[in-house]
């Protein structure tokens, strides 16, 4: 990415990435730059590695037989594959979220309290008061404030989704990455799970998988756009989407093939 004004603040980065997924070659040459406390939106269609990236980030793809992966990516300057890095460290500094609303069969509150307690990051009224502060920060609390004991399961489609940002946000990560977080949900709880996503930039780096153009148009900061397996472009939101620098972007972003 180009640098905005004089020095850009980089949270995450990757150098020279490939991915292989046995003998497919899922990720090709792949560097990037993503910058902290802002939204970066990674386009493309079906099966260029979206996904993929998301999930080399906090090492999810390890857990897939016969992956293999060359290059690096680094966190706040510092390799995630360095000999001293905790994995279980790293997936609570950088949290998922997937497609589909994933609550344990719990309670509403031990959802949320499940990552502050197997992480020993408190318990009692501490952990009262740290499951109601992440349930405010996705707009829940006031809804549920009196069905804490209700399981998660039962709630809506919308809220269970929220839950699951929730139960991250209670391990207090700095980075949030969105598999296509609101494909699931109907177009009001889309919406209100976007504003939720720019409520929370503030604080948190986020990375969204989206199909959806016009989402990334509406709610990103930066654009990153995949086709088969390479990053051909990425850049300012506004830029990506009105002066693409590849013809494969614009035909993409025009609906010419995808």
């Amino acid at each position: 990415m180009e640098n905005i004004g004089d020095v850009r603040e980089t949270k995450i980065e990757a150098r020279s990435l490939n991915l292989w997924y046995d003998q497919f070659h899922a990720l090709i040459n792949v560097n990037i730059s993503i910058r902290p406390r802002a939204i970066t939106a990674i386009i493309g269609p079906s099966g260029c590695g979206k996904s993929t990236l998301l999930r080399v980030i906090n090492r999810m793809n390890e857990t897939i037989p016969k992956v293999r992966i060359s290059g690096d990516v680094l966190l706040d300057g510092k390799s995630i594959y360095a000999g001293d890095i905790d994995l279980r460290q790293l997936r609570k500094r950088v949290g998922m979220v997937f497609q589909r609303p994933n609550p344990f069969p719990l309670s509403v509150f031990e959802n949320v309290a499940y990552g502050p307690k197997i992480h020993n990051m408190a318990r009692g009224e501490d952990l009262a008061h740290r499951v109601e502060h992440s349930l405010r920060s996705v707009g829940l609390w006031e809804a549920l404030k009196d069905r804490l004991g209700t399981s998660a399961l039962s709630l809506s489609p919308e809220q269970q989704q929220r839950i699951c940002i929730s139960r991250l946000l209670a391990v207090e990560p700095e980075v949030l990455l969105m598999d296509e977080p609101a494909s699931a949900l109907d177009p009001i709880a889309t919406a209100r799970i976007e504003e939720l996503m720019l409520e929370l930039k503030t604080n948190y780096t986020i990375v969204i998988v989206t199909h959806n153009m016009q989402q990334a148009a509406r709610i990103s900061d930066d654009t990153a756009f995949m086709l088969l397996g390479e990053l051909v472009e990425d850049g300012e939101t506004r830029t990506i989407f009105t002066k693409p620098s590849d013809l494969r972007t614009e035909q993409y972003i025009s609906g010419r093939f995808g």
